[in-house]
């Protein structure tokens, strides 16, 4: 049929209807009339058959996407690797073992790690990076003589041969050569005459609490005990968290300067300065209390590069100004940046979970289905690992202990995924002020 005829057909159907009833003016004659009804039923009936054709091809190729489906195999298991086993001297965190998840190794004090810290589980099923190894370091490598002694290695431990006049475990103690120019003998406070009394023919000496009896039986004197040099021999108590002073009869204990004496008489505590408004922080800048002391700081956001630019939103924290549609590198620089200060004591015991990152939806949106963790930067990133403790945290965990005092900066940061796809990162800077004291 003519494409003119068959667009004409639509508009032919009303005059049909109409013209043998109401004989308008115009209307086609009787021939004309038959002639165009046997078309347009030819056409009807070329529809008719195309749309059952058309319907037969539609069933034919579902079923045989029916029967493909049917004798496919099942979808295999999600991929996992071997379970990893913690180094000998060392430990392993992470109890997941599926594609994407991660493990982290760390060693015991003592020892060093050789091969990965952090192993991810790949679509082949094997782990990323290395056999991790803990080797066994010298202990003289630190170097714990003092005072220019001898580091002497043995089974497990060392020795310190001391140089005069050095003594002790460390040489940390000065021998005593010569009579020192103050004695005890010649104070009056620290050396007394014994209390004596005539019993049975017999006299007898004794001394006040906190004395001693010492010389002859006809030249006796009470000298002082010092319980402070008395218990600083290895392995006795501790009297004192800090310094002991050594008082006739007795002892007291001191705490170094930004510490006070708690009531035992011999802990000591943290002064906060800030909370006591005892600092000098300028204004601008925000106080943060330290083991013994406080810091000013005043952090401040990147430096805008290319198209990443980023706002000051509250004092620890900046925020990325909106990124470009076609800018890859603006939307893969942090969404946002915080900035977090920590006090440590010296010598802290591990493991110990030392800052926490989480993330939460916006109302109406769906929030990530996946997020990875990270230490993107700092020194000292051996003293830590980086694990998931949830589904939506992570865990900043100190695994090696730090001694003070010094000030140690990690980078930590958690991407967000949906479907695979990634969405945005956040990043946090971490200072940690570690003390030289252990309290």
């Amino acid at each position: 049929m003519a494409p003119g005829l068959r667009r004409s057909l639509p508009l032919l159907l009303p005059l049909l209807l109409l013209c043998p009833a109401a004989r308008l003016a115009g209307c086609p004659g009787r021939q004309q009339l038959l002639a165009a009804v046997r078309q347009m039923q030819q056409l009807l009936k070329g529809q008719e058959t195309r749309f059952a054709e058309g319907l037969r091809l539609m069933k034919s190729r579902l079923s045989t996407l029916h029967a493909a489906l049917s004798k496919a195999a099942p979808e295999p298991a999600p991929v996992s690797c071997p379970a990893p086993q913690a180094p000998a001297g060392g430990r392993m965190f992470g109890t997941k073992y599926l594609v994407e998840h991660e493990v982290h190794f760390a060693c015991e004090p003592g020892f060093k790690l050789q091969g990965s810290s952090t192993r991810i589980c790949q679509a082949d099923g094997s782990w990323s990076g290395q056999e991790p190894r803990c080797t066994e370091l010298s202990t003289c490598s630190s170097n714990p003589c003092q005072n220019g002694g001898t580091c002497v290695e043995g089974a497990g431990q060392h020795r310190c041969l001391c140089p005069p006049p050095w003594s002790g475990a460390a040489c940390q103690h000065r021998t005593q050569t010569e009579p020192p120019t103050w004695s005890a003998t010649a104070d009056p406070a620290f050396s007394r005459k014994p209390r004596c009394a005539q019993v049975e023919h017999a006299q007898q000496c004794r001394c006040e609490p906190g004395f001693h009896m010492s010389g002859t039986a006809t030249a006796s004197l009470c000298q002082d005990v010092d319980e402070c040099e008395l218990y600083q021999a290895e392995g006795a108590p501790r009297l004192c968290a800090h310094l002991c002073v050594n008082l006739p009869g007795s002892y007291r204990c001191a705490c170094p300067t930004g510490y006070s004496l708690l009531g035992d008489g011999k802990s000591c505590e943290d002064i906060d300065e800030c909370a006591l408004s005892r600092d000098n922080c300028t204004r601008g800048t925000t106080c943060i209390n330290t083991g013994g002391g406080f810091q000013c700081v005043s952090p401040e956001c990147p430096q805008p590069g290319g198209n990443i630019t980023y706002v000051k939103t509250s004092p620890f924290q900046c925020e990325r100004n909106p990124c470009p549609m076609d800018s890859r590198s603006c939307h893969q620089a942090p969404k946002t940046i915080s900035f977090h200060y920590l006090p440590l004591p010296s010598n802290l015991l591990t493991p110990t979970p030392l800052f926490r990152m989480a993330t939460a939806a916006a109302p109406g949106r769906p929030g990530p289905d996946s997020l990875r963790f990270g230490i993107v930067g700092g020194n000292n990133r051996g003293h830590f690992v980086m694990q998931r403790s949830d589904r939506q945290t992570g865990e900043l965990i100190l695994v090696q202990s730090l001694k003070g005092p010094q000030t140690i900066q990690v980078d930590v940061d958690m991407s967000e995924y949906l479907d695979r796809t990634f969405q945005a990162k956040h990043l946090s800077k971490i200072t940690l002020f570690v003390s030289a004291y252990e309290f």
